[in-house]
């Protein structure tokens, strides 16, 4: 699980990255960096835990980073309103897959929850933000590719 987590954090680099260079305003491509920067953390925790465990992270790595650095231009070139309903969209869903997580992680795995509990709640924070910031909501058609597109990187993510 933790691997698929470390995916994530890869892809919300690659995300976050290019929604910063295809803003319009200045001030989101401010937010955009600082959500990446605390991505950052996340990528570490998880990279750290992993370790610790003894696994590895997704060999895939540099192909989910590319695939979502695509996605986060073409969610930038739209309009920073529509950028920012991608976050929203986005960090929704990474939340949900997260409560998933911790009701999988067994109760004794106090280090790995600890920091599954903080990605949550960082993710929501930045699905917040983008709402308060105007984000515009996506239409259904392109929640569903996206919670189809996440099933699939988290299946192979988990093996490979």
């Amino acid at each position: 699980m933790l691997r698929v987590d470390h995916v994530g954090e890869v892809c919300a680099q690659a995300l976050y990255q290019a929604q910063a260079l295809t803003a319009r305003s200045s001030q989101l491509r401010a937010q955009m960096q600082d959500a990446a920067a605390q991505e950052v953390d996340h990528l570490a925790w998880t990279e750290r835990r992993l370790n610790q465990l003894g696994d590895r992270t997704s060999l895939l790595n540099p192909l989910w980073y590319a695939g979502a650095f695509g996605l986060g231009l073409l969610a930038g070139w739209a309009g920073d309103r529509w950028s920012l309903g991608f976050v929203v969209e986005t960090e929704r869903q990474v939340e949900q897959h997260l409560a998933g997580h911790l009701d999988q992680l067994p109760t004794a795995d106090a280090s790995s929850r600890a920091i599954v509990e903080q990605m949550k709640a960082d993710e929501a924070a930045h699905a917040d933000a983008a709402e308060r910031s105007g984000a515009t909501e996506l239409p259904l058609v392109v929640k569903r590719a996206m919670r189809l597109a996440a099933r699939v990187m988290t299946s192979t993510a988990h093996h490979i």
